[in-house]
């Protein structure tokens, strides 16, 4: 049986009493613990965000994320890997419990149930979004596909963008979902929600970026564009991309060269293309 040492302020939040006991059973669905799971699953409780899975729960743990809960599947706790990381948690002085097939089942969204499932604090970035000044800045407009907008925050991090604004309808990027395409780059690159696309604009001008829109067709192929300085690239939405306003306010439009039928790319995939051109050129410089 796995203990507690000490568990921290506010665990009877989760329905744990404060002070020294081993890891409590939770086998209700009903369970105030998992009510609140429930709730980010549901994208309900904004104020944390669901870590599904052993990999997201160890980069949480490695990025500095307060984690506040833990369940851990009762019938997975032999696993090396479910052992490693119940210490890590535990280290971390964070409440852990043990959890059944059932609950396990109603927490974990994904179709085959993770042995490992978390709620830690939503990351806030704000304004570190544009802090690095020589480092381009992704602006996701009205990307609803949440897989998408992840896959485009792994690769802002991976091709050195100084972070990623979600604007309009876009997924949230802590959505669970997102959270998983992102593979954890949520929880260290700066990330920062806008309710219009407009306003991720007038914001990325006051911090004296130079506005590039993608388009299918007619911009300036992005092999030949000047992506070496600091600017903020808008990447349009599944099908309809940008809109003729945000196109006609940005001062380039960029295209990815394709082969005809080829109308359109995915929009990570265009991200992806511009954020590492821009890492050519400042390597080149």
């Amino acid at each position: 049986m796995l203990h507690l040492s000490a568990l921290p302020r506010g665990s009877a939040a989760f329905g744990v009493p404060v002070g020294p006991r081993s890891m409590i059973a939770i086998t209700s669905r009903r369970n105030a613990s998992v009510a609140r799971y429930l709730a980010a699953v549901r994208g309900e409780d904004r104020s944390v965000v669901l870590l599904d899975g052993l990999h997201l729960v160890g980069e949480a743990l490695s990025a500095g994320t307060p984690v506040q809960h833990a369940l851990v599947a009762a019938d997975a706790q032999q696993s090396p890997d479910v052992r490693e990381i119940i210490r890590r948690l535990l280290d971390t002085g964070v409440i852990v419990a043990s959890a059944s097939a059932a609950v396990m089942s109603a927490v974990s969204p994904v179709r085959s149930r993770s042995p490992v499932v978390a709620l830690a604090r939503r990351p806030e970035s704000g304004p570190r979004v544009f802090a690095r000044r020589t480092r381009p800045v992704v602006i996701a407009c009205d990307i609803q596909d949440p897989g998408n907008v992840g896959a485009i925050v792994r690769v802002a991090e991976a091709g050195g963008a100084s972070g990623v604004v979600a604007a309009g309808s876009c997924a949230d990027p802590f959505g669970w979902k997102a959270l998983r395409g992102s593979m954890g780059s949520a929880l260290r690159l700066p990330l920062l929600s806008a309710s219009q696309a407009a306003a991720a604009v007038a914001l990325a001008r006051r911090h004296r970026r130079r506005i590039l829109a993608t388009v299918p067709r007619g911009g300036r192929p992005v092999c030949e564009a000047d992506l070496a300085g600091s600017f903020a690239v808008l990447i349009g939405g599944e099908g309809p991309g940008l809109s003729q306003a945000l196109i006609a306010d940005a001062d380039e439009c960029v295209s990815v060269p394709m082969e005809p039928p080829v109308e359109s790319l995915n929009s990570a995939v265009t991200a992806a293309l511009i954020v590492y051109e821009a890492r050519r050129q400042r390597d080149r410089t």
